[in-house]
C-alpha cells in the first residue's frame, strides 16, 4: 500500500469518525432530561423508541472515554462518557449486582437476561473512563464487574443455561471471545494477574476448542470439550464474532511481542471471509453453516453494518502483521465494499442493515443493537494503524 493511498485512507477514517458518527450520536441521542442516550434513532436521527439498551449505555460511555484518550482531550467527549456511566451506575443494576439489558427512557428495569454481555460492556465503560480522568471509584467498579462476572461464569447454577445441559451439554464461543476483549482494557487500569489468565484461557479455549482446521471454521457452540454437534446451532458460523476474534488475538500478540501468537489469528481470519463471503453480491453474510445446509436464522444471508467494520480493521492488521498482498487485497474489497453500501449520503451515519443485493432494509440508525459503537472503533483503528504504517513502523 503506497503513502499517498494511506494518507487519503486516513482522512476517509478520520473523517467518518469525527465529522459523521460522532456528531450524529450528540447531535441526536444524548438524552438531557433523564440521563443516558436514546438509541432508538430514524434515518434522520429522530427518535422512534425511548427504552434504553443497557450494552448500548456501556459501549457508547467506552467510546467518548476512547476518544478522549486516544484522539483528543475533549472536555465534551468525557463528560459525555460520564453522562452514560452516571446513568448505568443509577438505574441500570440490579439487587444481585448483575446488569439489566432493557430499561425504560427513566431507569425502570424492564428486560434482564442470562448472558452477561451488559457487565462485559460496562466494565469496559468504567475502566475506560478511570483510564481518562483517574478516577479510584471507576477503577475500582471495573475490577469489580470483572470479579462478577468470573463468579457468575464460573459457579455452577448460577446461570440458567439457554439449554439443559444434562440433554445436549455445550458451550459458546460469545463468552470466550468477550472476555478477551474486556480484559485487554481492564488490566490497563488494574494491575492483577487476573486479566492475563483469564485473556491466555480464552485464547486456549478459541484455538483448541471452538477452531476446527478441517472444517475451515470457528464454530459458535460445542461441546464442552470442543465436541463438534451435528445440530443447525452446532454447524453455525458467525463470520463477523469469528473476524472479531481474530484481532483481537492479533491484537494480544502485539501486545505481548508474540508475533507467533498474532500469526494464529490468521487462518480464523481467512476461514471466515471464505465462508462468509458473498462472490455474487459482495459483502459479508450474517450467518454460514459449515457443513453448507441451510441456516436457521431469518437474516442469514443480510449484510450487517458490524461484520464489514470488524473485516476492515481485520485485514488490514494481518496485512501490517505480514506483508501479505492476499490481504492488502481483502482489505480493499471490504473498504469498498463498506463505504459504497452502508454511508447514508442524506441524512449521516450509516445504515445497518442490508439486503443479500446490498440494498437496504431497514432505514434505521439505531435500535437495541445499533449504536456508534462499531463503526467509531474500526475507525479509530484503521485510522491510528494506517499512521503507525505510514511512519514505517
Amino acid at each position: 500500500m503506497d503513502a499517498e493511498l494511506m494518507k487519503k485512507r486516513i482522512e476517509i477514517y478520520r473523517s467518518a469518525l469525527l465529522d459523521d458518527i460522532v456528531p450524529f450520536w450528540i447531535n441526536h441521542a444524548v438524552d438531557r432530561e433523564c440521563g443516558g442516550f436514546l438509541t432508538f434513532l430514524d434515518r434522520d436521527g429522530s427518535i422512534y423508541g425511548t427504552d434504553k439498551p443497557v450494552w448500548l449505555q456501556g459501549r457508547i460511555a467506552w467510546l467518548f472515554a476512547k476518544l478522549y484518550n486516544d484522539v483528543e482531550n475533549n472536555p465534551e467527549w468525557i463528560a459525555l462518557s460520564k453522562h452514560a456511566l452516571d446513568f448505568l451506575s443509577r438505574y441500570c443494576f440490579d439487587s444481585d449486582g448483575r446488569m439489566f439489558f432493557v430499561v425504560t427512557r427513566d431507569g425502570r428495569p424492564l428486560r434482564k437476561r442470562r448472558y452477561l454481555f451488559s457487565e462485559c460492556f460496562a466494565a469496559m465503560a468504567y475502566a475506560e473512563y478511570a483510564k481518562a480522568s483517574g478516577g479510584e471509584t471507576e477503577r475500582r467498579r471495573a475490577a469489580e464487574i470483572f470479579d462478577l462476572i468470573l463468579h457468575y461464569l464460573n459457579t455452577p447454577g448460577l446461570l440458567e443455561p439457554k439449554e439443559n445441559q444434562n440433554t445436549r451439554p455445550s458451550r459458546s464461543h460469545a463468552m470466550a471471545m468477550i472476555l478477551i476483549a474486556v480484559a485487554q482494557i481492564v488490566r490497563q487500569v488494574d494491575a492483577r494477574q487476573i486479566y492475563d489468565d483469564t485473556i491466555n484461557q480464552s485464547i486456549s479455549d478459541i484455538l483448541h476448542l471452538f477452531c476446527k482446521p478441517e472444517m475451515r471454521a470457528l464454530l459458535e457452540t460445542v461441546g464442552p470439550n470442543g465436541e463438534f454437534i451435528d445440530t443447525p446451532e452446532g454447524r453455525t458460523v458467525n463470520p463477523g464474532h469469528s473476524i472479531e476474534t481474530a484481532w483481537f488475538i492479533m491484537e494480544e500478540g502485539l501486545h505481548k511481542q508474540d508475533k507467533e501468537l498474532a500469526l494464529k489469528a490468521i487462518p480464523i481470519l481467512e476461514w471466515s471471509l471464505d465462508i462468509g463471503w458473498d462472490d455474487e453480491f459482495g459483502g459479508i453474510r450474517y450467518y454460514a453453516d459449515v457443513l453448507g445446509k441451510p441456516c436457521v436464522q431469518y437474516e442469514w444471508d443480510m449484510k450487517l453494518w458490524w461484520p464489514h467494520t470488524e473485516a476492515l480493521y481485520a485485514a488490514l492488521l494481518a496485512y501490517h502483521l505480514t506483508g501479505d498482498k492476499r490481504w492488502s487485497d481483502w482489505y480493499e474489497k471490504i473498504h469498498d465494499y463498506t463505504f459504497s453500501h452502508f454511508p447514508d449520503s442524506k441524512y449521516g451515519e450509516w445504515f445497518g442493515y442490508l439486503h443479500r443485493d446490498g440494498t437496504v432494509s431497514h432505514r434505521l440508525k439505531g435500535n437495541l443493537w445499533k449504536g456508534p459503537y462499531h463503526i467509531s472503533r474500526a475507525m479509530l483503528l484503521c485510522w491510528k494503524l494506517l499512521e503507525k504504517m505510514a511512519g514505517g513502523c
